[in-house]
């Protein structure tokens, strides 16, 4: 997002992605 190393940013895709995973896994979960 702030420079445009590629592996940065699928880095940072990813972790969102996997945060985004936890949230709706315990949404659904509780």
């Amino acid at each position: 997002m702030l420079g445009n190393c590629g592996y940065n940013n699928d880095f940072v895709l990813y972790v969102v992605l996997f945060i985004l995973l936890v949230i709706v896994g315990a949404a659904f979960y509780c």
